[in-house]
């Protein structure tokens, strides 16, 4: 309803902006009714952060690996809020792109009632984001008592706060997962690059974005505000507007065949 909003009602005064969902995209490229907007219109001034994702697993559950998940003749069961949920896409592709099964039950609130149905057993892991999972409750206590282990990560790059957990792109190397399957999961997992990202309403004067970039830009180094981060225990990883407006359009150019497997994993 905001991007709704923001791109069809909001005046191109370059006062109003919106910070959607990272899956927005997912939304649009879905077909579903509600979306009235046209992300690759809108103006991005940049992201903060980017919301890569870890699967965590109860240490004493009998999965060790990802090789554990995809030889078990039992899936582990790993908590979700829902389809389109970053647990979900996160279980979703692993099993498109590696094959590692996982039975989702879904229904939770939200991730504090799913961290605590893991400690209750009820379900053996969940696939959340990486910040969170190392700056608060009841995270901090689980590594200090050896609680969980992470299996994978969805980042590039090995994150340094979980660097035993492989990324995903390097088991899809091992695996040599397919290049529909690949362009797929990358698909899914994009919206972990937009992070938090600012938008702007479509029609603002090219100057006033260019202007609003900049300035966005510039608070990323902002040395109080990056102690603040630092104090509150949360990281930045930005990106700029021109970054995130390439990869927009990137992500929204995709084949037929890759967006009708997107819908079908995302309505199961």
């Amino acid at each position: 309803m905001a991007a709704n909003y923001v791109y069809g009602v909001a005046k191109p005064d370059r006062l109003t902006t919106v910070m959607p969902n990272s899956n927005v995209y997912l939304e649009q490229l879905s077909g579903h009714k509600e979306v009235r907007f046209d992300l690759r219109k809108f103006p991005i001034l940049g992201s903060q952060e980017k919301n890569y994702m870890l699967l965590y697993m109860r240490a004493d559950a009998p999965y060790k690996t990802i090789g554990d998940i995809i030889k078990a003749k039992e899936p582990p069961k790993c908590g979700s809020t829902g389809v389109g949920s970053a647990g979900y896409i996160l279980d979703r592709v692993m099993e498109v792109a590696l094959g590692a099964k996982i039975n989702t039950v879904m229904g939770y609130p939200g991730g504090n009632e799913i961290d605590l149905a893991v400690e209750k057993g009820e379900v053996h892991c969940r696939g959340n984001t990486i910040l969170p999972h190392f700056g608060r409750e009841p995270f901090d206590t689980w590594h200090k008592k050896g609680f969980d282990r992470h299996l994978i990560q969805t980042a590039r790059k090995r994150d340094p706060v979980v660097a035993e957990a492989p990324t995903i792109y390097e088991l899809m190397d091992q695996a040599k997962t397919t290049d529909s399957n690949r362009r797929l999961a990358n698909v899914l997992l994009s919206g972990a690059e937009f992070g938090r990202f600012m938008l702007v309403t479509p029609g603002t004067p090219r100057d006033r974005v260019k202007m609003l970039r900049e300035a966005y830009a510039k608070s990323m180094k902002d040395p109080e505000l990056i102690a603040e981060a630092k104090k509150g225990r949360m990281d930045m990883d930005p990106s700029t507007g021109e970054e995130l407006q390439a990869l927009v359009q990137e992500i929204m150019d995709q084949p037929p065949d890759v967006i009708e497997r997107m819908k079908k994993i995302l309505s199961e």
